[in-house]
């Protein structure tokens, strides 16, 4: 396992390329890269400032729009892109995407009607990126407040819609639709939301390491379910979830891949210097991995 530096999160205000040697003069190993910026700046430009850092371009958000959107034709004509995008990305070194699922459905669909549809369209996302020897990583959002509408502090409701329908927001449920789905589809393992679904060690012991795209680190002070918002994350080690039961698990499994610092909140506030943050959040990550024994 290494470390990977995921900008949006621990060194915000930086573009790339500086993100990339920001994550290189501190010691990470990695970086959930940007696709826009890299794609404009192209393979030979990429693969020289990777190679001239030595690190490595650990995952990026899949470059579709709206990929488990109602319209079948707009999905369908995205996937010549798709398949562009991804031989792009495994041009410079790139194996992986990750994408986040919603835990609810769309305006009152039923769990076995959006199953069915997002299983259609993630078969199809599969098929193209066995082509370039892509994964992608489904990532469910574990805490209470994402299945809550109106959510605390949001918008006053709209009664004319129905109340929202629980989808997919544990580990167990994540992993069953990656493997109906293919081979390439596996999911983003995030502490954190696996720690607020009530997700196990034994629920990653039962995982295979094939199925674990990447994986999002961060800590939790103890709070009840209905209070819990995703700002809130301490930093690894901080708090009250069991990291190095959560590494000694992924390490028995023989999960190889990135572990990204995910520590989104006041712990690492949004004025601090990008490289004090990214640094913090390496050292942090670092120690429970020792304290594990996988790094």
């Amino acid at each position: 396992m290494f470390v990977s530096l995921p900008p949006w999160a621990v060194a915000r205000n930086v573009g790339w390329p500086e993100q990339a040697r920001l994550a290189a003069r501190l010691g990470y190993k990695g970086i959930d890269w940007p696709f826009g910026a890299v794609r404009e700046a192209g393979v030979d430009a990429t693969r020289a400032l990777l190679a001239q850092l030595n690190i490595v371009p650990t995952i990026v958000n899949l470059p579709m729009r709206d990929p488990l959107g109602p319209d079948d034709a707009a999905f369908e004509a995205q996937l010549p892109k798709l398949d562009e995008d991804a031989a792009f990305c495994q041009a410079i070194g790139c194996s992986r995407f990750q994408f986040v699922l919603s835990p609810t459905t769309p305006n009152g669909q039923s769990k076995a009607e959006r199953r069915l549809h997002a299983l259609r369209r993630l078969s199809m996302i599969s098929h193209v990126l066995a082509k370039h020897e892509m994964r992608m990583g489904l990532e469910f959002l574990g805490p209470l407040v994402f299945r809550m509408r109106p959510r605390p502090g949001g918008a006053p409701p709209d009664t004319t819609l129905p109340p929202p329908v629980p989808f997919i927001w544990t580990l167990r449920e994540a992993l069953a639709l990656a493997r109906a789905s293919g081979p390439s589809i596996g999911v983003t393992l995030d502490a954190w939301h696996w720690y607020h679904s009530g997700g196990t060690v034994a629920d990653i012991r039962a995982t295979e390491a094939s199925r674990i795209v990447h994986v999002h680190v961060s800590d939790a002070r103890p709070m009840r379910a209905e209070q819990v918002r995703d700002d809130m994350r301490w930093l690894p080690g901080e708090g009250v979830i069991d990291l190095v039961g959560f590494f000694r698990a992924l390490k028995a499994i023989g999960y190889r891949g990135g572990v990204a610092p995910e520590t989104i909140g006041a712990r690492i506030p949004a004025d601090m210097p990008p490289e004090e943050s990214a640094r913090i959040a390496l050292e942090a990550t670092l120690k429970v991995m020792r304290k594990a024994g996988v790094a």
